[in-house]
């Protein structure tokens, strides 16, 4: 446990950044101990990591230093897509399948080690644990993830995570019809604490906002709405769990009640088709966009549609 006092120079500081200068870790990684609630401020853990600290508070953190040096080493043969890519960022299509980064269970085969194979310099971009990665993407869901190549188009990708202008909109498939043609879900999420592999709508969740927009409406062999979702947050599993929260989960989400014996589907039905952001270097604004992989296209065309409404395919 580490225990510090504040002093005056950092009154009104945030608490992710306090973290990283008590414990020497990146922002993102203080950002991901403050949320996971090992950090105490007076006592109190404190979960949300703007929270400001003042002089005299006492920050207590329940964390061990490790001295030791992170060093992943790139891996030949990792699937790689890759979209996009300049001195600055590089956009990459990731299969469903593919882990972003090595974590626990998951120490090699990652996406992270076939970027390194293939662009060693993402060594020295962000976080050494995940170099280069600002988002992430579940490791069964396909689509479009950028990755910076530079310190300079890290601070403005994970910036502009921060003021929610990155434009991120997925394709689902979820179960039943819904009432209203769009829609917004707020609920704020945060980690089960009955099942701690699921994630949940709680009131001492971090907030989190979903809209989404029905593209169609399937009659027969079962009732699924196919849908476009935008996140304005990216918290983990949101779409996943936001529509369950709703009774409409992701077909083919075992995790929050999506796996069903009356339609089977190859994997969970979730892509992320569109991604926009401002690039790091130039200011300009680029939007990328990739269509559904087959797999997830032969389930749209199992399904049968009113003749009335559009053919269900890619978001425009």
């Amino acid at each position: 446990m580490i225990t510090e006092t504040i002093p005056i120079a950092l009154d009104g500081e945030r608490i992710d950044r306090m973290v990283s200068l008590i414990t020497g870790v990146s922002r993102a990684a203080a950002s991901e101990l403050v949320s996971s609630g090992v950090v105490q401020v007076n006592g109190a853990v404190s979960t949300t990591r703007s929270v400001r600290v003042h002089e005299g508070d006492v920050v207590m953190i329940d964390y061990v230093h490790d001295d030791s040096p992170v060093v992943l080493e790139g891996e030949a043969g990792v699937d790689l897509a890759i979209v996009f890519e300049d001195d600055d960022v590089i956009v990459v299509d990731k299969p469903a399948g593919l882990i972003v980064h090595p974590g626990a269970g998951n120490a090699s085969g990652t996406l992270v080690q076939g970027l390194l194979d293939r662009y060693p310099e993402l060594t020295d971009v962000g976080d050494p644990t995940r170099p280069g990665i600002v988002h992430r993407i579940d490791r069964n869901t396909s689509g479009l993830l950028v990755v910076a190549r530079t310190e300079r188009a890290y601070e403005s990708l994970v910036g502009q995570l921060a003021e929610r202008s990155v434009e991120r909109r997925y394709e689902a498939l979820a179960w039943g019809a819904f009432e209203s043609p769009v829609g917004r879900i707020d609920g704020a999420i945060g980690r089960s604490k009955r099942h701690p592999t699921r994630m949940t709508v709680s009131t001492t969740g971090r907030e989190a906002r979903t809209d989404y927009r029905v593209l169609a409406t399937s009659v027969g062999p079962v009732v699924l709405s196919h849908l476009e979702c935008r996140l304005h947050t990216g918290r983990t599993h949101q779409i996943r769990v936001h529509v369950s929260s709703i009774g409409r989960p992701v077909v083919g989400d075992d995790l929050y009640g999506g796996a069903r014996e009356s339609f089977v589907v190859p994997r969970m039905f979730l892509h992320a088709e569109t991604l926009g952001f401002d690039h790091p270097a130039t200011g300009e604004r680029v939007v990328f966009r990739t269509p559904l992989p087959p797999d997830l296209a032969g389930v749209l065309d199992r399904l049968e549609f009113p003749e009335d409404e559009p053919a269900p395919g890619a978001v425009g």
